[in-house]
């Protein structure tokens, strides 16, 4: 993942919520950002397991996840708690903003 200092997540976080008000505004603003940016399918590992992410969605409550697949096996994953490849995909430092975002 990249090391982007907190001035550049504030920026990028800047950059998704110019518009929004309040905390579900702004986190749609972040999952907007995460769908057009986030290089999508890419495989991780998550419990010693290969999977692929296959998307990212939002929950009824709101979370955002990623979709993840190995074989006909489906499960969602917070995007708080996906770990990520090495190297990343493409566009993971808007995982990276928002985590920084959810604190």
């Amino acid at each position: 993942m990249s090391t982007l200092d907190r001035a550049e997540l504030e920026a990028m976080i800047d950059e998704a919520t110019v518009d929004a008000y309040g905390e579900d505004e702004q986190r749609t603003g972040l999952f907007t950002m995460l769908e057009e940016c986030l290089a999508l399918p890419f495989t991780t590992t998550v419990l010693g397991v290969e999977v692929t992410v296959c998307g990212i969605d939002r929950t009824p409550d709101g979370r955002v996840v990623a979709l993840c697949s190995r074989g006909r096996v489906r499960q969602s994953i917070g995007i708080l708690d996906l770990p990520l490849p090495s190297p990343a995909p493409e566009g993971a430092e808007w995982i990276e903003a928002y985590r920084h975002w959810a604190g």
